[in-house]
């Protein structure tokens, strides 16, 4: 029998000029580890463009193999809106998960979602967080939820 996933997949993409990809990623797994669990899968994602370049990216990054091989993906993005999601990478990553069977977990700087949207991505839990600090306590809470 295959054990459980324990690792997380953080995808992350910038929350401003002063919080690149990275940043994201990397604040929200000392968070994750703080919580006990073990380094996630880091993937950073800076700006891309169009819905075959989207594509193409995660296809070069592995992402399906990448998330299939841990226990949830957990998707950092800016902003969540109804309206810029039809297209999106979030979208994409979110449809991803949900057709593989992987819970999918949402941090974003600002939620404009509506519970039905929100249940249309089938996002396990989404958290609001701006700064550094912020994203750490939401790696956190996810690592003791997730």
């Amino acid at each position: 029998m295959t054990p459980i996933p324990q690792r997380l997949l953080v995808v992350a993409e910038p929350f401003g000029p002063r919080l690149d990809a990275e940043r994201v990623a990397r604040a929200i797994a000392r968070g994750v580890m703080a919580a006990g669990r073990p380094q996630p899968d880091l993937c950073p994602i800076e700006r891309h463009s169009g819905p075959r370049a989207r594509s193409e990216l995660l296809d070069a990054l592995g992402f399906d193999a990448r998330m299939r091989a841990c226990r949830a993906v957990v998707i950092a993005c800016e902003r969540l809106q109804e309206r810029a999601l039809a297209g999106s990478l979030t979208f994409e990553l979110a449809t991803r998960a949900r057709q593989g069977g992987v819970p999918a977990y949402a941090v974003t700087a600002q939620d404009a979602l509506d519970v039905f949207d929100a249940r249309i991505l089938d996002l396990q839990l989404v958290l609001e967080a701006r700064t550094g600090r912020a994203l750490a306590a939401a790696g956190r809470t996810l690592g003791e939820l997730a």
